[in-house]
């Protein structure tokens, strides 16, 4: 038992560090989800992306900063883009993210040039703030804490505006924005592109932190924003701004947490995305469950 307690412990830096970066994709899962009602599957086609457009300008001798903001660029056009194919052509929502998502795999592979490269001799976001960043997991957990925390500041401010208003208005009614003076092809391109920005920001925040750039790095992220956002809306809920924003990063946090200890108790890296979804599917299921075993109470 004090060898499980100590392997977990030991992992818990790390999972606090990849539990924060892989918040912004929970944000990116919670944006059309739950503020547009526009469900999305992008993000696992723009979250390599983001990645291999910075690796690519990094190898190019770019500065970290443009080459994390250039990946995040691309991440916005590809959510822009299954906006448009859904309000241009009226394809289904889920089907017009699969097919972003499609195209984005060769298109990740033509830009990357091959499967995978390395980024170890190149310089990052956090070299070119301190060296002592790139070894010491505790300084890199401040400056990602730092960097969610800048992005969460914006988003709070933005959705409090009049156009984080008349964004949220289209996910609440989209039949009645017109009449609001609204257009609602702007806020759900908008809503799109913020979100898959985040997952792009994500993709290439990751590769500088891992030293790699791999095309299929994408695999499985969805169903990780998805599985932060249900346990952080059953922790905190999303009644407000403030908790809707801070649920996604609660969940990816307890999330990866969740993950040291399945790694710490022995379970292997193959069976994680099997314990993941069973865990995600429990919780979607356990509000039907509690509802139905209160029914049948009440007709006892």
């Amino acid at each position: 038992m004090s060898e499980i307690v100590l392997h977990f412990w030991n992992l818990v830096p790390v999972t606090l560090v990849q539990g924060l970066v892989y918040a912004f994709i929970a944000l990116g899962v919670m944006i059309p989800f739950r503020l547009l009602s526009f469900p999305d599957l992008t993000s696992e086609g723009s979250f390599p992306l983001g990645g291999c457009l910075c690796a690519v300008l990094l190898l190019a001798g770019v500065h970290p900063v443009p080459a994390t903001l250039a990946g995040m660029a691309g991440g916005m056009v590809a959510g822009a883009a299954t906006a448009f194919i859904h309000l241009r052509f009226r394809i289904n929502t889920l089907l017009s993210g699969i097919l972003v998502m499609t195209i984005l795999f060769s298109i990740n592979l033509r830009i990357l040039g091959k499967a995978n490269v390395a980024l170890l001799s190149n310089e990052s976001i956090l070299s070119i703030i301190s060296a002592e960043l790139v070894t010491n997991v505790v300084y890199q957990l401040v400056a990602v804490a730092l960097l969610v925390a800048a992005v969460c500041a914006w988003m709070y401010w933005f959705l409090n505006t009049e156009s984080g208003l008349s964004l949220r208005a289209v996910g609440v009614n989209q039949a009645l924005t017109p009449s609001l003076r609204i257009n609602p092809w702007v806020w759900i391109i908008t809503g799109l592109a913020l979100a898959n920005g985040c997952s792009a920001l994500a993709g290439a925040v990751v590769v500088q932190l891992q030293g790699f750039a791999d095309v299929q790095m994408g695999f499985g992220v969805l169903i990780t924003g998805l599985a932060a956002v249900i346990i952080g809306e059953t922790i905190i809920g999303r009644e407000t701004i403030v908790r809707q924003i801070a649920a996604p990063i609660l969940g990816s946090v307890i999330y990866y947490q969740l993950i040291s200890l399945g790694l710490a108790i022995g379970l292997k890296p193959a069976d994680l995305k099997l314990a993941t979804g069973v865990f995600v599917l429990l919780t979607l299921a356990l509000p039907a469950l509690r509802k139905d075993t209160q029914q049948e109470v009440m007709r006892g």
